[in-house]
């Protein structure tokens, strides 16, 4: 017995390490019980969830299973013909033989290289299919949200979602699937080869299978919590940047940097903790599985050289020479997968962190939903009408209560009152950018919840006092649409809203580039593109909502000019502060906590001295003072 004391010892060992890695799965798999938040899913649901992108391409995963058995050949027989080899030299040595040897062993390896080179080729491209597919329907899915939804995400996650995590995924499917069924077909081959070879041999490599399960399904466990954190510290800096990058210039203007800076360096010690806990487990868990190739090895070298080769006995089987070298290279091509599988341990359970953070997003079920009869709307006349409609952000909280009034076709309507009153958002309702609670909002009579919302928002046009302007160049942000706009009418819109008068001054007229948000024009500027990108489109409702709030007086002249011309196109719906931009309305309402007080034309409202009257000789006076200090 005491002939196989040291191999007791490694076993002894070993199922110390088995004993603390049982007691440490325990610990944190009670405590993640207690205190972890994060959001579960088995691997089998990411699996089959995954599966639809890969489906339309199993010919080309069948192609590659096919170039893989090529290769795997290599694997299997390349250890026997090095055992051959040196059982030549030990014994009765022919040249012919050797090089006949040599030669099989080299065409093996040439035909295994040129399988993993196209293997990786084909591989590679449909990975970046399969990744192009998850963006555009993740990116889809993101877009069909509410707006009551994307105000409720931070944006540096939707971008961390789209662009970080998807790349994981894309090498789940270019590497790492694909990997773990080469090396499954590796180690039962290598397995059956070890069996026909020497099966006492084989018996006793078997017997650190067990631990090698027990081990991966432990650290397997711990990997994915340390990747959760790692995936949601990531989130938590791409928030951070994407918000406060587009705010520095406020950070600056308040001298807020060191207090920004200190955040920052709050939120990347965070990540690093995170990462340092997630290169422990895997610098645990990759010696240990390195610790029992080594064990096994030894086990082998120690039975093998047990006095002289040539009588060493195991389990009733001989050991030759010749079995040693074979076996030893055995056992390293069966150690070799699931070392391959420690190392590629980081990028799969990255892949199921990003899946389960990205399908979290998949699962969020659109709030505004087109009805499965809504119709589409060709043209509309512009005829509005609110019905008792009462609406809330927030449950409880109403914004508006029971508001109701009547838009004839082609009429100028203003929405006057205190900041928070409820002009914005009957605005947002109007395009039903929200779904209200009661009530209900019709356009020429229909219901808007019967109208696909696509195409009711195709019929309005926006002109926001917050321009947005895309990155790219000024034509590009006044056609925005897929419709085909001529020069010729990219210029009479620009001529109608006098945006031509700043346009014709750049160097590149229409192909003037934009920079990010449109950061080299003054507001003015970005004002008049918006006006001419909405005119452009000839929508039969527009919705100025503070829009020429940051327009000076000349150049709000001219707009107002403009809108006189734009009032016998459509429907027209203004929000103003400044109740001498809209004395020519058809009807001003007058808003209050989310009522209307009052309705009328200019001249109907100042004889009623009512709220309108107030406000309207409050503004009056202030602007009579500011022209005395002016002068």
């Amino acid at each position: 017995m005491h002939e196989y004391l040291p191999i007791l010892i490694v076993g002894a060992i070993i199922g110390v390490l088995t004993i603390l890695f049982s007691g440490l799965w325990y610990y944190v798999k009670h405590k993640g019980q207690q205190v972890s938040l994060d959001r579960n899913m088995a691997d089998m649901e990411i699996m089959r969830r995954l599966a639809k992108y890969a489906k339309p391409y199993w010919k080309q995963f069948v192609l590659v299973l096919g170039i893989m058995l090529l290769s795997i050949a290599y694997s299997l027989i390349s250890p026997a013909l090095v055992g051959r080899i040196e059982e030549l030299i030990k014994g009765r040595f022919e040249l012919s033989r050797l090089w006949t040897l040599v030669a099989v062993y080299a065409g093996m390896l040439i035909v295994s290289m040129v399988c993993t080179y196209l293997q990786s080729i084909i591989l590679q491209k449909i990975g970046q299919k399969i990744l192009s597919a998850l963006r555009q329907d993740l990116f889809t899915h993101i877009q069909s949200l509410s707006h009551n939804q994307l105000n409720n995400i931070p944006v540096g996650k939707l971008v961390t979602r789209v662009a970080n995590d998807t790349n994981a995924i894309s090498m789940m499917f270019t590497n790492i699937l694909v990997n773990m069924v080469k090396n499954v077909f590796i180690l039962v081959g290598v397995l059956g080869a070890m069996l026909l070879l020497n099966y006492a041999l084989t018996l006793m490599v078997l017997c650190f299978v067990p631990f090698l399960v027990l081990f991966t399904i432990i650290f397997r466990k711990l990997t994915r919590r340390a990747f959760r954190r790692v995936k949601d510290c990531t989130t938590d800096i791409n928030t951070f940047l994407s918000e406060n990058l587009s705010g520095i210039k406020i950070t600056q203007v308040f001298n807020r940097e060191h207090a920004k800076m200190d955040e920052f360096l709050e939120k990347s010690y965070r990540l690093q903790h995170a990462r340092q806990q997630q290169m422990y487990v895997f610098g645990v868990f990759r010696p240990t599985v390195y610790m029992l190739y080594i064990s096994s090895v030894m086990c082998l070298f120690y039975l093998g050289g047990r006095g002289y080769i040539h009588d060493s006995v195991f389990l009733g089987q001989s050991i030759t020479s010749g079995t040693i070298v074979s076996f030893y290279l055995y056992i390293s091509r069966f150690f070799d997968p699931i070392q391959m599988l420690a190392e590629q341990f980081n990028m799969l359970q990255s892949a199921f962190a990003s899946a389960e953070k990205i399908f979290a997003v998949f699962d969020m079920k659109p709030e505004l939903v087109d009805e499965p009869d809504a119709i589409e709307l060709d043209h509309i006349e512009g005829e509005i009408e609110f019905k008792d409609v009462w609406f809330a952000y927030n449950p409880g909280e109403w914004v508006l209560k029971g508001v109701s009034f009547h838009v004839a076709p082609r009429q100028t309507v203003a929405l006057v009152g205190a900041t928070g009153s409820g002009k914005s958002t009957i605005l947002s309702l109007i395009c039903r950018n929200y779904d209200i609670q009661k009530g209900q909002i019709l356009i020429d009579g229909i219901d808007i919840k019967h109208i696909k919302t696509s195409s009711l928002r195709r019929h309005f046009g926006q002109m926001l006092q917050d321009v947005f302007l895309f990155s790219g160049t000024i034509r590009s942000n006044i056609v925005l649409r897929e419709d085909a706009f001529t020069d010729e009418q990219i210029w009479e819109a620009c001529r109608y809203v006098n945006a031509d008068r700043f346009i014709d001054k750049l160097d590149g007229g229409l192909d003037e580039v934009v920079r990010e948000r449109g950061n080299n024009f003054s507001a003015g500027q970005r004002q008049l593109l918006s006006f001419a990108r909405t005119i452009i489109h000839r929508p039969e409702v527009m919705i100025l909502d503070e829009a020429t709030a940051n327009i000076d007086t000349e150049t709000e002249l001219l707009i107002q000019e403009s809108l006189e011309k734009m009032k016998n196109i459509g429907t027209m719906l203004i929000v103003a502060h400044r109740l001498s931009t809209i004395q020519h309305a058809d009807n001003i309402i007058l808003l209050s906590h989310g009522e209307i007080l009052e309705q009328g034309t200019h001249q109907q409202l100042l004889h009623q001295h009512g709220r309108y009257y107030k406000l309207y000789m409050l503004q009056y006076e202030q602007q009579e003072r500011q022209e005395k200090l002016g002068a």
